[in-house]
Parts: structure tokens; sequence; C-alpha cells
């Protein structure tokens, strides 16, 4: 009976390898380093992204400086809210890693994380069923999960609407409801809650703009908490879980919570620049916010602060990974080394080396 029963893991495990995965998003920090992780495994790979590039820049940094067999992705141009394009990248496919999205909490951005990640998700979950693919990852985000009273949260926090949540949180648990009603359609499909994802990435934009900000000088911080997770635990989990095929379940993936301060602090020893020093409070926050309103108007340029990432800094947020540790055969790492790893990148990088 043993035996039988590891027979049938196995198989299950190298029917994955065996077939196409698409990932979508895949040029951003999560998609492409999903995409290198697939090509390691051996994985035939459909890649889909708006952009024609960068791709085998992303792919080549992922995979430390060697270019990976190319041959194994292929690379598809295409916009998750265009249901046609949707229809096309998913048909042939097996199984679906939907890391597409737009983050932002600029108020400008609602319209359009409307359409990439509630209707673009729609778009996913209409094609996922039409095609019969034998599986989904949904790459969703702590923001999911709604507020809480305690500031402690897991995967059975109920969504609560408030004029707190973000225009992100929103479109985050709208798509997540998108994929909910797959799941009572027929498809088969997991969701993950990542939080602070770090990794080398774009620079000047996502949560990888940190370094670049504590690079300029960044005098200020906050004493908020919220949840931190390296790029590698991500992928790894996303691949675990579709290869154990779980299905209408949701995981956080956190590696440790973390205070803002204490992220800062460890990317400025990296980076060789003083520390931020001046405490943001309640009231600094909100006032910097205003100001950076108006410039940001006068200007023409995006903020560098808004209302909604000056209260997610002040807020004390904190998640559990017990669910995932639980499943997971591997662990959740703690993401500090990844944070200092993630710096001498960006460092190296900065100084053309």
């Amino acid at each position: 009976m043993l035996i039988l029963c590891l027979a049938v893991h196995l198989e299950c495990c190298v029917l994955v390898m065996k077939q196409i995965i698409l990932v979508t998003g895949a040029t951003g920090l999560l998609g492409s380093k999903l995409v290198v992780d697939l090509i390691r495994k051996g994985i035939k790979v459909r890649a889909m992204s708006r952009f024609k590039t960068p791709k085998m820049e992303l792919i080549q940094f992922h995979h430390g400086g060697v270019m990976p067999d190319v041959d194994a992705v292929e690379w598809i141009v295409g916009d998750v809210t265009n249901p046609v394009d949707v229809m096309e990248a998913v048909n042939g496919v097996d199984y679906v890693f939907h890391c597409a999205g737009n983050v932002s909490f600029v108020p400008k951005d609602r319209e359009s994380m409307q359409l990439i990640n509630v209707n673009g998700t729609a778009n996913i979950v209409n094609a996922c069923l039409a095609h019969q693919v034998a599986g989904m990852c949904h790459v969703s985000s702590i923001s999911a999960l709604g507020r809480s009273s305690s500031g402690n949260y897991d995967e059975s926090s109920e969504w609560i609407d408030s004029e707190y949540n973000s225009q992100y949180a929103i479109s985050k648990h709208d798509a997540e409801m998108e994929v909910w009603r797959g799941i009572e359609e027929g498809l088969r499909a997991v969701i993950v809650n990542p939080g602070i994802i770090i990794g080398p990435g774009d620079w000047m934009n996502d949560s990888s703009a940190i370094f670049s900000k504590v690079s300029s000088g960044l005098r200020f911080f906050t004493e908020g908490v919220n949840g931190f997770v390296s790029v590698d635990d991500v992928t790894r989990a996303m691949i675990y879980l579709m290869e154990k095929r779980i299905h209408a379940e949701r995981f956080v993936l956190v590696g440790d919570n973390i205070r803002f301060k204490e992220v800062m602090e460890i990317i400025s020893d990296e980076l060789g620049v003083a520390k931020p020093d001046i405490a943001a409070g309640p009231w600094l926050s909100a006032f910097a916010w205003r100001v950076e309103m108006i410039r940001s108007w006068m200007t023409g340029s995006r903020p560098l602060i808004t209302r909604e990432t000056a209260r997610s800094a002040q807020s004390i947020s904190r998640y559990s990974n017990n669910k995932i540790m639980e499943f997971f055969s591997g662990s959740m790492n703690d993401p500090r080394p990844f944070i200092r790893q993630t710096a001498q990148v960006f460092k190296k990088g900065k100084s053309g080396s």
C-alpha cells in the first residue's frame, strides 16, 4: 500500500513536469523568477507579458548570469485584459500560474487596477474553464485578507468593507472572488497571499523601490509592521502547491513580520548609507502625503507618498504562516538575509560593477 501511494505521488509530480505551464506577468519580479524555477525543473513554459522586453535579461539575471535553455520558454505578447489574448494564451496549456497584476496606491490608478487585477483575473478564470486546464495558481496578496481590529491575520480572516481598505486591496479581494467563482464552476485552483515580496526587480517600482529610496537618503521611518517574504519562497511554495494538486485553498506566504524601520536599517547597512533617523508619526505622515499630493499635481509626476501608503506604513499588521508551514515540505525562511542579498544586488547594479 505504501509503495502504491508513493507511486501515485511520483506520478502526479512527473505529470506536472511533462506538461505545459503558462505564466502570466512573466516579466515582473515574481513571474520572471517563477519562469526560471520552472525551467530548472525541466518544464515547458509559455510566458505571457504585455512587453517584448525585458525578458531574457530578467531570466538571465535570475539564473545567476548564465543564460538558461531559451528554447524551454515560449514567449507570447498579450494583455490579460483582452479576452482574445487570454484565450489564445491558455489554449493548449495544462497549468496556469497567474502572476500578472497592477500594484499601485495612487488614486488615479484605480481604473487600471480594476481592469488588470479584477477583469484580467476573470478572463484567466474563464479561459481556464473553457480549455479545462488541470489547475491554476492565483497570486493574490495579504492585503486581500481585509482589516482586523487586532492586527492579526491568517487565511480565515474575513474581508470587511472599510474606508481604510486601499483600492489595491479591494481589487485583489475582488480578483479572489473571481477565482472562487471559477472553483464553484469546476476549476481546480489554489490561491496564495504573499506578503511584501523581497527580490531584485524594478528598483523604481513595486516592492523593490524601497532599496532605491533608502539609497537616495530617506530620512524618515515609521514603527509600522508588515509581513515580508523572499521571492524564492513564494515561487517554491507555488510550485509545491501545484505539484501536490492542492485545490480550493488559500495560503498566506510570509517569512516573518518585520518593522519597516528594521527593514530600512538593514538596507542602509548593506548600502553603506545613513540610516533613517526621523520618526514619522501619524501627524507627520498625514502632512507628508498631502504635501506630496500637491507636488505631484503641480509637476505632473507620480506621488512618492499617498494617503494609502502613509496609512500602511503606520499600521501594525502581523500575518500567520502556520498553514503553509503545515503543508509545505520545506519552510518559509527568514527574509532578512534575502533583504541583505537584494541590497547587494542593487548596490552592484548601481555601481555598474
